[in-house]
């Protein structure tokens, strides 16, 4: 079986986690089970770049309970957990390209493995897979009938390609749906970021100034969670209805070049490049630390940080000094790379539960589809709606329901006062 990966004696002990992942996944554990029943998705050949972490090994192994030929690549050099990438080789049998750290070349080495298999399905975190497609291995685009995007930064370049005419076939916004960006975005994110630069720095953030770059969903749940923690927050935005909302949530909002001077830790959650760069890196503070938690490792400009720098040395196991010629001391978390993957394991299981639902959900939906247009497209209502459901079920919550004189009030543009 074609794979890469950094060791398979990791994979017991990545079975293990993938399997404690697996108890805090109820949703998509039901799916799995009605998979191995009625086979869905058999005959689907599924290219997956996605983070390599114990939550996405069982995405992987639900779709394979449903019949698809799956391979999965790692979408972030940094995100792979190498023991899960060794158990789903070794123990669930899926091709799997991925080791954490790899180089550029390496890293486009897997994807490119991943499209050898011709799929007919993708699945992208990030849209690198899909831009790869569209630029050196255009020859298979006929072979594509549809994909998913999981993330905001991909969803982002997907819709520009819609815009200028380049996507060559539909894909859906798992990001774009309310069960994906409203609690993997804004609670996963939240609590995963604060974890791994906690991780990482051991920093006590009761009494900091914390300055979160933008304030998308990511952002939301970042300064919620950071000022749970004690911190001040301080919010930088470009787009003046999120600077208002953070405003009215009683948040500071300032720009970067003012926020960057009081702070204590920075981060950047915006799906755009160059947000920290050369002129904030001279006017911060000694001791800042700096990370980023968008998709891409272009928010923070290292670049510039280096070329500031007279020596640069990595204190801790995740943390790089930079010490500036005035002696000042920059120190960035992860690479600058998803601190929450990089330094940590990424979101909480029960809130990837409800992600992947969608995305298994979805891949069975586009199974069925006959001339799908070719568009970026929203994750079908009542997918979401089913995945909610599920999920308060297995939370042990009810909710009510419409009487049908409600029902009928609601649909009706006759009845008033």
């Amino acid at each position: 079986m074609p794979y890469d990966v950094t060791d398979l004696a990791l994979a017991d002990e990545g079975r293990l986690r993938i399997e404690w992942a697996d108890r805090h996944m109820p949703v998509l554990r039901d799916i799995r089970a009605r998979f191995e029943k009625e086979r869905p998705l058999e005959g689907l050949k599924v290219a997956a770049c996605l983070h390599v972490t114990t939550e996405t090994a069982n995405l992987m192994r639900a779709l394979k309970a449903g019949g698809a030929s799956v391979v999965l690549c790692a979408s972030n050099p940094l995100s792979t957990q190498d023991d899960t990438a060794a158990a789903l080789v070794e123990h669930y049998g899926i091709d799997t390209f991925a080791r954490r750290g790899v180089d550029t070349d390496g890293y486009y080495a897997h994807l490119e493995a991943a499209l050898d298999t011709r799929p007919n399905i993708t699945m992208d975190d990030g849209c690198d897979l899909v831009t790869l497609l569209h630029t050196k291995r255009r020859d298979q685009l006929a072979e594509v009938t549809a994909g998913t995007e999981e993330t905001t930064t991909g969803v982002i370049r997907l819709r520009q390609m819609e815009r200028e005419g380049a996507l060559a076939y539909p894909i859906i916004a798992v990001n774009d749906t309310p069960t994906k960006h409203l609690f993997d975005n804004r609670y996963g994110t939240g609590q995963s970021t604060i974890d791994g630069i906690l991780r990482a720095t051991n920093l006590l953030l009761a009494g900091t100034t914390f300055v979160v770059a933008g304030f998308g969903y990511c952002g939301k749940g970042l300064s919620m969670r950071a000022r749970g923690l004690g911190a001040k927050v301080v919010v930088t935005e470009v787009d003046p209805i999120r600077a208002l909302e953070a405003a009215m949530e009683g948040f500071k909002v300032a720009p970067m070049a003012q926020a960057a001077r009081e702070a204590d830790v920075i981060v950047s959650v915006t799906g755009d490049r160059d947000v920290m760069r050369r002129e904030h890196f001279k006017v911060m503070k000694d001791g800042v630390v700096i990370a980023n938690s968008g998709h891409f490792d272009v928010e923070i400009d290292k670049a510039s940080l280096a070329d500031l720098a007279r020596t640069v040395v990595r204190v801790r196991e995740n943390v790089e000094e930079f010490t500036l010629e005035d002696g000042r001391r920059i120190n960035l978390v992860a690479e600058g790379r998803l601190v929450n993957l990089g330094a940590a394991e990424g979101h909480p299981a029960a809130v990837m539960d409800m992600s992947f639902a969608d995305q298994s959900l979805s891949l069975e939906w586009l199974s069925r589809q006959q001339d799908l247009e070719v568009r970026v497209h929203d994750v079908p209502a009542e997918i979401d709606a089913e995945v909610a459901k599920v999920k308060l079920t297995t939370m042990d919550i009810e909710i009510d329901t419409l009487t049908d004189a409600q029902e009928s009030y609601l649909h009706s543009w006759t009845e008033g006062t």
